[in-house]
């Protein structure tokens, strides 16, 4: 193959690897700016619905718009997030204000042991990406997160390197 049809695949072969992890950023962060919180399911609580592995975006809601049915995605305590669908809405005997849900996951047999309190409702799963949260749940952590940015490096490098060596020898420079 000629030095052109090189240089030819190469651009277009880095141009997808580049256009790739532009897309793969925008799932994972990028809809951060459109007010979606992206979690990965961890459990299959909610299958087939939301299949483990998933990244599932979740949108804020009002607490008072949620009905039996909904699904809903929650703190568990201050470091787990769950999303179950709601089976009861328990409004709370001492505050008005207050609403409580009872949930429990597609994939279970039994109802949640405690019920939700309103405040814990982060908000309601919009859609979910099948397999993108193994990904995520990967480069989140090391030593994920270190090979992801080895990768960005190197891909940075292979997207410029033909400009570093590409000059041809009977080219003339412009003045």
């Amino acid at each position: 193959m000629k030095k052109q049809g090189w240089k030819k695949v190469w651009s277009v072969t880095t141009t997808v690897l580049v256009l790739f992890v532009v897309l793969l950023a925008i799932a994972l962060v990028g809809v951060r700016l459109l007010g979606f919180q992206v979690y990965a399911v961890t459990s299959g609580s909610m299958e087939p619905t939301y299949p483990t592995g998933s990244l599932l975006y979740v949108k804020p809601v009002d607490v008072k718009e949620l009905k039996v049915g909904d699904a809903i995605t929650f703190l568990l305590d201050e470091k787990t997030v769950a999303t179950n669908r709601i089976i009861e809405v328990l409004p709370d005997a001492d505050d008005p204000d207050v609403i409580r849900f009872r949930t429990k996951g597609d994939a279970n047999e039994i109802a949640d042991g405690g019920s939700v309190h309103s405040r814990n409702v982060i908000g309601r799963p919009v859609f979910c990406i099948p397999y993108l949260g193994y990904f995520a749940n990967f480069v989140q952590h090391p030593p994920g997160r270190y090979i992801a940015i080895g990768a960005a490096a190197i891909l940075l490098v292979l997207a410029f390197l033909p400009d570093f060596f590409g000059k041809d020898k009977n080219s003339k420079a412009t003045p």
